[in-house]
């Protein structure tokens, strides 16, 4: 498959958001797309720049640094060089009363060096507008996400038991699942929109490491190197006969994420309450997944999901203690945490095309996070896998 984002592809992109921004925002007149991965989305390099989009006239991007790469690896038509704002103000025919920009993801400081060329008297989002066109992949963008899934699932169901050695560190596991999952093709990068997310190959940990309370907004816990470091694992924290390993990653091909949770028990077996917890969450993760149809809403998902939990089940579900997760499943593609979320509020009909990681889990005191995730196409007959079918707690003698 072509590295390059095919033209065709791009053009398609670039028609769907001036669609969506015609409906969503009606009145609007120029948008400014300065965040890396929407503009890789749109122009398909991420070189440093900005992306120029009119409401009339041609979209241009340009670029400060490399725009000789850009033009290499980029089909989008109109790339052109810049040295600072002022040049690509110097393109624009008139200058907006209003611009629509990734409010989400552009800094201030950036917005008023922008401003200085381009003086609009108001700045509105296109945040979400754009979100909803990214959530729809097109073949091309599917296939790169099967080709994830097919890594993701080959390294975590096949390769990583044999990296399960006693006495190994969490880090060092980490350590050696990234090295797995590159040499499989995985891209080398984990990339999240939540501000200020930082991963290194995901939540992971040994017994009940994965419990412990930790900034990322996930189910899962991570004791990670120290306070400057949380990512990782733990140098400290040892693999012993008994534990549950808890691993939740994504895998990247070309730019494009899978997200998989898988489980595994070292040399032992688990209490049977917690082998009926992570089997109550399969059964959750495989009945959400019959609802990934178009039509339905994320929050009908969540609804239905939900509805029969018990306050026993409820305890330390989607989280341990009072860090409880409010979602069941995301949207992943470019970005690990895409929209729509699997979450009360989210009432857009899901569409044929969306994919998205379903993941209920739960804490169980003493043993670590049981449960499972499976990043799920959604179609007329239900969501299909991308990563494997495989129930979890694998066991590794």
């Amino acid at each position: 498959m072509e590295a390059k984002v095919p033209a065709g592809e791009l053009a398609d992109r670039m028609a769907r958001f001036r669609a969506r921004m015609d409906r969503d925002e009606p009145d609007w007149e120029l948008a400014a797309v300065f965040g890396p991965i929407n503009r890789y989305y749109l122009a398909g390099t991420l070189q440093d720049g900005v992306l120029l989009v009119p409401r009339e006239d041609e979209a241009v991007l340009w670029v400060r640094r490399s725009h000789e790469r850009a033009c290499e690896e980029s089909q989008f038509p109109a790339i052109r060089p810049m040295r600072s704002y002022r040049d690509a103000a110097a393109g624009l025919a008139a200058v907006p009363g209003t611009l629509h920009l990734e409010t989400d993801v552009v800094p201030l400081g950036l917005l008023e060096r922008f401003r200085k060329h381009v003086p609009v008297a108001a700045v509105r989002s296109l945040d979400a507008a754009l979100a909803r066109v990214r959530a729809v992949k097109s073949p091309y963008e599917l296939a790169l996400l099967e080709e994830a899934g097919a890594v993701h699932r080959r390294v975590l169901e096949e390769r990583v038991p044999a990296l399960l050695r006693e006495g190994t560190t969490e880090a060092d596991f980490g350590a050696a699942v990234y090295a797995a999952l590159v040499e499989e093709g995985h891209d080398g990068l984990v990339r999240f929109g939540a501000f200020g997310t930082e991963i290194a190959v995901g939540q992971l940990g040994f017994g009940d490491s994965s419990l412990r309370p930790t900034a990322f907004d996930g189910p899962g816990g991570c004791r990670g190197i120290g306070p400057a470091a949380p990512v990782l694992g733990s140098r400290e924290v040892r693999l012993r006969p008994g534990h549950l390993v808890f691993l939740d990653c994504a895998c990247m091909f070309r730019g494009y994420q899978t997200d998989l949770t898988m489980t595994y028990v070292f040399r032992g077996t688990l209490p049977p309450a917690a082998v009926a917890a992570h089997e109550r969450c399969r059964a959750l993760e495989l009945s959400m997944a019959e609802m990934l149809r178009p039509g339905t809403t994320p929050a009908e998902v969540y609804a239905a999901a939900t509805a029969d939990l018990e306050p026993a089940f409820l305890e330390h579900f989607m989280g341990y203690g009072a860090r409880r997760a409010g979602f069941l499943g995301h949207g992943t593609g470019l970005l690990v945490d895409e929209w729509p979320v699997i979450a009360p509020g989210f009432d857009e009909p899901l569409e044929a095309g969306m994919v998205i990681a379903l993941e209920p889990k739960k804490g169980v005191p003493g043993v670590g996070m049981v449960g499972t995730e499976n990043t799920y196409l959604v179609t007329p007959s239900g969501g299909r896998s991308l990563t494997g079918a495989h129930p979890g707690l694998l066991p590794v003698p």
